[in-house]
């Protein structure tokens, strides 16, 4: 059994923002809602994605490959080496998705490594006007093997 490690979230979270094509007018228009607060934070992002963000939102923005080039899975790697401190998915469970493995392995590696992911727009308020985005935060992860157990 792997022993359980602690990581400390920053104050200024690593935020990830993803949408699926028929989601990214629904991503942007959330994000130009939460402007101020994203602001405040490092932004990353997937291809498109990010560079619609950055054009319209004038904020610096980080981007990863496109998802169906690897983007996703990016995403996921730096969520298990605790670069990415939360994540915004606007997925399209309604259609199909060539890349559709790397959608659920970012979903399950998000989970295992206790990062918090939001896949609609509720959610992300929520993550969003919660008071422990401006605080540091304790999250206690677990190893994938732990989870695989």
């Amino acid at each position: 059994m792997s022993e359980q490690s602690n990581s400390l979230m920053a104050r200024s979270k690593r935020i990830a923002l993803i949408a699926h094509d028929n989601r990214k007018q629904d991503l942007l228009d959330w994000a130009g809602y939460n402007r101020e607060t994203l602001a405040d934070h490092e932004l990353y992002a997937t291809g498109t994605t990010g560079g619609l963000l950055s054009e319209e939102l004038s904020l610096d923005v980080n981007r990863f490959l496109s998802g169906p080039l690897g983007g996703d899975q990016q995403v996921g790697a730096a969520v298990a080496e605790g670069r990415i401190d939360c994540v915004i998915f606007f997925w399209d469970p309604l259609e199909p998705h060539p890349h559709d493995v790397d959608v659920k392995a970012l979903l399950r590696i998000a989970v295992v490594y206790n990062v918090p992911i939001a896949c609609n727009r509720a959610t992300a308020d929520f993550i969003l006007s919660s008071p422990l985005l401006a605080e540091k935060y304790p999250r206690a992860s677990q190893p994938l093997e732990a989870a695989e157990a």
